[in-house]
C-alpha cells in the first residue's frame, strides 16, 4: 500500500541510503533501465521541491534520460537490496537487462512514465524541470582530481518532485 510523503520527510534514512545506493529508473520509448546513484541532492528551488541526480555522459541511462521527460528514484531502507544495488553500478544496461538479472519488479509509477522498483521502500517520481553539464573549469581541483581523473562529467538533472511515497 502507498502512503503519500512530504518531499523532505524521513530525509534522515534517505541520507543515510544514499551513498550505499539508490535505484535511478527511466524509460524512453519502450527502453527501460535502472542504475544505482549515490549522490542526490534535495531540496526546494524555483518554488518547487526538486530532486537533482547526476548522469555520467558514458552510461546508458544517459542516452535514455536524454529521451526522457522524467526519471524515478526508488530508495530501500528496510529491504537489503545491497546485491542488487552492487550488480546495477558494475553492469551497463547496454549488455544486460538489469532488472531480470536482479529478480527486481518494476511497477508503474502515478504520474510519470518510467517506472518504480518495487521492492524499495520510498519513491520520488520526478519530471525534469533543467540539465546541465558540469563545467569542468568551475569544479574544485580536489574534487575534479579525484573524481574525474577521465574527464567523464556528469550531467545534472533537476527533477521537479510530482509525488513521493512508501510502500
Amino acid at each position: 500500500m502507498k502512503t503519500k510523503i512530504e518531499f523532505n520527510q524521513d530525509l534522515d534514512k534517505i541520507l543515510n541510503q544514499l551513498p550505499k545506493g539508490a535505484f535511478l529508473t527511466v524509460k524512453a520509448k519502450d527502453n527501460i533501465n535502472t542504475m544505482t546513484i549515490g549522490w542526490a541532492n534535495f531540496g526546494f528551488i524555483w518554488r518547487k521541491p526538486i530532486l537533482m541526480i547526476a548522469v555520467r555522459k558514458s552510461r546508458h541511462t544517459y542516452k535514455l534520460i536524454s529521451e526522457a521527460e522524467d526519471f524515478s528514484v526508488s530508495i530501500p531502507i528496510e529491504n537489503n537490496l545491497e546485491k542488487e544495488l552492487d550488480y546495477c553500478g558494475k553492469f551497463s544496461g547496454r549488455d544486460v537487462d538489469k532488472i531480470k538479472e536482479c529478480n527486481l519488479t518494476l511497477q508503474e509509477s502515478n504520474v510519470i512514465t518510467s517506472p518504480i522498483i518495487k521492492e524499495c521502500d520510498y519513491h520520488y517520481e520526478c519530471k525534469i524541470v533543467f540539465s546541465q553539464f558540469m563545467d569542468s573549469e568551475n569544479l574544485d581541483a580536489s574534487i575534479k582530481d579525484l573524481l574525474y581523473p577521465c574527464d567523464d562529467y556528469h550531467m545534472l538533472y533537476f527533477g521537479e518532485i510530482l509525488d513521493c511515497y512508501r510502500i
